[in-house]
């Protein structure tokens, strides 16, 4: 028997081996599982095993969908029922059939579902496959979905919507790995991006680069401001408040009042907007973060004013609460922006238009819109990333970086509040905080 293109290492491979390998041949973990990486780079779990005295070999899936735990803990479920006679290679050939894409998906999600820690990302999860992949894939037995069928669920959106499509790439992905693992298909997962959808599709980071969300110009902020808070309902006041802090639409929606620290702030005198005028800092969990670390925003005057003028609801934990206590929806801070700016072209004036694509300004917008404020005013670059909850320079220098500056960008956010109120040269007593330690 020839040994060419087999390699076996001196211990049980490792996770970090699994997920960095790229010499191809096969790896072998013992007990007759290996993981077989193809020239393409294409990597599967296979287990060689005796059935009934017949040798043969069985697909157990690719990683990262298959975990090397996971992969380990079926192929000794296989062994076990071959050992008592059993044949999970028929076992497999008999559940392939008829499954739908349709079943896979609810198969995969009622199991792994439950793993996701964030409410909202399950929701997502399905919203966007039920949305996007079911109308093309739903109805089709999974043995039968082939690189054109994804096509057909990707191309219509991948340049307009392209963060989303390319996590819907990733979902049909790991159903489909599911359905392999299961028994129910075979051969090279369709979904898979290196080596196979990166062939036909444009890199999602070069589409996305082209397609930022509309922003305010700098120019039209003040009126903008103004016409904001004639404006009622609580939207209006999550999009002041999002403006204020630089915040993500959905970081400021799920915001609740225990991440909020007052600290002790109780002044009668409204008019003192000096940063000193409070201590306030609003704490995001890091569940709730796109970067999936905690978040402090040090909060102004005037954000907190804005906060305690808001209405509370005992049977709701949510600082900006929908009618019935929930949460408020995305579109809800969409529509005050999409109505003021349909008041503006009633009026007849061209509204609020990015200054470069000339799209009317969105609530993501608003955050480039403070970057290039932040920056036109001198303010370094690193406390303004860290005001936006960017990462910042390498890991290495990540690693160093402990402070999060959040008296220095407390100052900052002050004289951008000061900007929204149209104040001219709200930023001059604080440019200089650049030199400061």
């Amino acid at each position: 028997m020839t040994t060419k293109g087999i390699r076996k290492p001196q211990k049980a491979l490792s996770p970090r081996f699994v997920e960095t390998v790229t010499e191809p041949g096969k790896h072998f973990d013992g007990q007759g599982l290996f993981l077989r990486v193809q020239p393409n780079g294409a990597k599967q779990w296979v287990q060689r095993i005796t059935i009934r005295g017949k040798r043969c070999e069985l697909g157990l899936g690719s990683p990262p969908a298959v975990s090397l735990a996971t992969a380990r803990q079926m192929a000794l479920e296989n062994r076990g029922k071959a050992m008592l006679g059993g044949d999970p290679l028929q076992e497999r050939r008999e559940a392939r059939s008829g499954l739908t894409f349709e079943a896979a998906m609810n198969d995969y999600l009622a199991a792994k579902l439950d793993e996701f820690r964030n409410e909202k990302h399950k929701k997502q999860w399905r919203a966007t496959l039920d949305t996007y992949a079911h109308p093309v894939l739903g109805p089709k037995l999974v043995s039968e979905i082939t690189v054109q069928h994804i096509l057909k669920v990707l191309e219509p959106i991948w340049q307009t919507k392209t963060e989303t499509a390319s996590r819907i790439r990733g979902r049909i992905e790991n159903v489909l790995s599911w359905a392999t693992v299961a028994g129910h298909r075979t051969g090279d997962n369709p979904a898979r991006w290196k080596g196979n959808l990166s062939e036909l599709l444009p890199k999602a980071a070069k589409v996305a680069k082209a397609d930022n969300q509309p922003a305010l110009a700098l120019g039209d902020v003040p009126r903008w401001w103004v016409e904001l808070a004639q404006r009622d309902g609580m939207a209006a006041r999550a999009l002041e408040f999002l403006t204020m802090t630089a915040s993500r639409s959905g970081e400021v929606r799920g915001m609740t009042w225990d991440e909020v620290d007052f600290g002790g702030w109780d002044k009668t005198d409204k008019t003192d907007l000096t940063p000193s005028a409070t201590t306030a800092i609003w704490t995001v969990p890091a569940s709730r973060m796109k970067a999936g670390r905690a978040h402090r925003v040090p909060l102004t005057p005037e954000a907190v004013a804005l906060l305690k003028a808001l209405p509370q609801r005992k049977d709701s934990p949510y600082v900006f609460h929908a009618l019935k206590g929930g949460q408020l929806s995305d579109m809800t801070l969409s529509a005050v922006m999409r109505r003021m700016q349909e008041a503006e072209v009633k009026a007849g004036r061209a509204g609020f238009l990015d200054p470069q694509n000339k799209r009317p300004a969105v609530p993501h917008g608003l955050r480039s819109t403070f970057r290039q404020w932040a920056a036109e005013q001198g303010f370094p670059r690193d406390m303004a990333e860290l005001a936006l909850a960017h990462f910042i320079g390498t890991d290495v220098e990540r690693a160093y970086q402990r402070s999060d500056m959040i008296e220095r960008r407390r100052a900052m956010m002050a004289a951008w509040a000061g900007f929204l109120r149209g104040e001219v040269g709200a930023a001059d007593n604080v440019v200089n905080l650049g030199a400061a330690g």
